[in-house]
């Protein structure tokens, strides 16, 4: 069973935004104040780019394991595999972290987070454990109720927003543009976890552009969602984290019909849960493709990873600011190194030999 190329426009288009609506937005606040929509923007041209160039890697229908092997051979593709996974589950701890502080801050906060948070990780092994053409029919359903929680969280906080706060436009200067650029490298990784997917799905004609498109919608979308939040909190959004379950608690309505945006939050933060595992689910897919061919290998890999996951989730739970801190800003230059130079330098390549036949 392959994904189809309808479920990857899904992806790109509404799936893919949700994933920075969490910490992001008041951490580039932080530093680009009333500029936060160019840094976004800059990050969205690019990874748009990139989506681009990774689809047209997909039109020889091979995996990323099979494309190093068959130009490098099996070792040096075991080996690029296993650093790229390496990748995958260091990108995939930020994610984690978010979702653990969402639900003890949003959902259950006067419970301990570690019994919330932890069937959390029996969820992520069992999906880890499952083949990645399975992400299909996730997606399937998880666009559409995307679409629902997005959508209406933006009808009840629109209202509330003053745009003008945004104004004037460059306040930051170049020093808040590029600190803002470099801070939110560490959630723009879509394009490396698109060359996860390559060869699990038939390129279609034209489907690097409507990859291309659809992503900048979903990217619209996205500085939407962050300039009605700056609307809605203006100077103190800096401090105002789990943005998107925040903005719409300012509707006048709630008086009378009580606290309806928890639909569309709650819609908004099940779709997160599959995208925060879909880094991990990613590793254990491409390592076991590396290594393997066993049945008992992926669930292994799943319980492993996210065992580890979750000893270091807790490990570092007193200092999760400065594990953000540490992600965001010493590390950052692990992301481009990975969903850049990579997905480039195989375009490079292999985008000069020849195509199978394309339907």
């Amino acid at each position: 069973m392959k994904l189809r190329s309808r479920q990857i426009l899904f992806f790109l288009a509404l799936i893919a935004p949700v994933g920075k609506l969490v910490l992001m937005p008041a951490q580039i606040v932080s530093v680009s104040k009333n500029d936060l929509l160019f840094p976004v923007l800059a990050q969205l041209l690019v990874q748009a780019a990139l989506v681009f160039c990774v689809l047209l890697l997909a039109r020889r229908e091979r995996t990323l394991y099979s494309l190093i092997e068959s130009a490098a051979g099996t070792v040096c593709a075991r080996i690029v595999t296993v650093l790229f996974s390496a990748f995958l589950l260091f990108a995939a701890f930020l994610p984690v972290v978010e979702q653990k502080t969402l639900v003890r801050s949003i959902f259950y906060d006067t419970i301990p987070a570690y019994l919330v948070f932890t069937p959390f990780f029996l969820f992520s092994a069992y999906l880890c454990a499952r083949p990645l053409s399975s992400l299909g029919r996730m997606w399937d359903i998880l666009a559409p109720l995307s679409a629902v929680g997005l959508a209406g969280i933006l009808l009840l906080s629109a209202g509330s927003a003053d745009y003008g706060a945004l104004s004037p436009a460059g306040a930051a200067g170049v020093q808040g543009f590029l600190g803002g650029t470099t801070s939110s490298c560490s959630w723009f990784f879509d394009s490396a976890l698109l060359l996860v997917l390559i060869g699990r799905f038939p390129y279609t004609r034209g489907l690097a552009w409507k990859g291309t498109l659809c992503y900048l919608a979903g990217g619209g979308i996205l500085l939407f969602l962050l300039a009605t939040f700056y609307g809605v909190f203006a100077e103190i959004a800096v401090i105002q984290a789990h943005a998107f379950a925040r903005m719409s608690g300012f509707f006048s309505g709630m008086t009378v019909l009580g606290r309806i945006d928890y639909l569309f939050i709650f819609a908004v933060a099940f779709v997160m849960t599959f995208y925060v595992i879909l880094p991990m689910q990613g590793a254990v897919g491409t390592v076991t493709e590396a290594f393997g061919g066993k049945k008992a290998l992926a669930p292994l890999l799943s319980a492993g990873v996210n065992l580890i996951m979750l000893i270091l989730v807790y490990l570092f739970h007193f200092h999760t600011s400065q594990v953000i801190r540490a992600i965001t800003g010493t590390l950052f230059w692990i992301f481009p190194v990975f969903s850049v130079l990579l997905p480039l330098l195989l375009l490079l390549i292999f985008g000069r030999r020849p195509h199978e036949k394309i339907s």
